[in-house]
């Protein structure tokens, strides 16, 4: 397929060889380091199942570098996740399966795809983002038929984290309708699932308190969903404020001679009180 030309194509050009010789480059090193007879003997002995995890890291330190703003990292962290898939692209062709190449050939084939109203003649019918998501999601449905996936919830990964695949599971069931009218009705729901934990804790029963926490965090998932949050980035904003306030209170409690093990709880709560309005202070809250 041609796409017309633009003023960048020169400079597009010459960033895509660029691109693509450091690309070969990474090839020929993971090759190299997979060699039966002279490459390292620890990556030889890897599979894609032993390095399946790595993805799931590297892909969370690329968050974690762009939540930081700490671009450097963002490019070498970048860098450790393409690893990853040219680490198992590498296994595959290996086994006989599938070459680097197909995989770069498939996302491109597939991004082609579902943006008919950017790559084909098609007229674009719908305008904002909005629309252009239903149609991406309409398009994903058509796939997911094709490969006799049937359901609103099929594909979504298990391996992907709990609260994330709450939120797509959710937002999958709410896109054919079975979702609340209003935010205030998640938000009774919430309340609802609050209960039924706490009638759980009073009855000591493990399993049923297990279930009706796991209702209690859905619900919060959901909730984030119908307000436009994303409940991973919630937890981990909160996770970290904790953090931030916890080396405080144990700073604090230093310069005195203390530790929270040396403290009671109402001593702690007093400190904690303290630190939670020095850090609101700095946070102009």
């Amino acid at each position: 397929m041609t796409f017309p030309a633009t003023p960048t194509d020169e400079l597009s050009n010459a960033a895509a060889e660029e691109a693509a010789r450091e690309l070969v480059r990474l090839i020929d090193v993971m090759a190299r380091l997979r060699d039966p007879e002279t490459g390292c003997p620890w990556d030889r002995e890897q599979t894609p199942e032993t390095i399946a995890p790595y993805a799931i890291e590297e892909a969370y330190e690329v968050a974690d570098a762009i939540d930081r703003g700490a671009w450097d990292d963002v490019a070498d962290e970048l860098g450790d996740l393409l690893l990853q898939v040219v680490y198992q692209a590498r296994m595959a062709e290996e086994e006989g399966r599938f070459a680097f190449a197909t995989v770069a050939r498939m996302i491109a084939d597939k991004m082609i795809r579902r943006h008919p109203h950017v790559f084909a003649d098609e007229t674009r019918t719908t305008s904002g983002s909005a629309g252009m998501l239903q149609q991406w999601e309409a398009r994903k449905e058509q796939e997911r038929i094709a490969r006799a996936e049937s359901g609103a919830l099929a594909g979504v990964p298990r391996s992907l984290p709990a609260l994330l695949r709450a939120r797509k599971i959710a937002a999958r069931a709410a896109r054919v309708g079975f979702d609340w009218p209003d935010v205030e009705g998640v938000v009774e729901k919430v309340r609802e699932e609050l209960s039924e934990v706490e009638a759980e804790i009073r009855s000591g029963d493990r399993a049923a308190l297990q279930d009706e926490m796991g209702d209690l965090l859905f619900s919060v998932a959901t909730l984030a969903r119908r307000l436009d949050l994303d409940p991973e980035a919630c937890l981990r904003q909160a996770t970290d404020k904790f953090t931030r306030r916890f080396n405080a209170l144990e700073a604090i409690l230093a310069s005195r001679g203390f530790t929270p093990s040396d403290q009671s709880v109402e001593e702690l709560d007093q400190v904690w009180r303290d630190v939670k309005k020095r850090d609101a202070k700095s946070k102009g809250l």
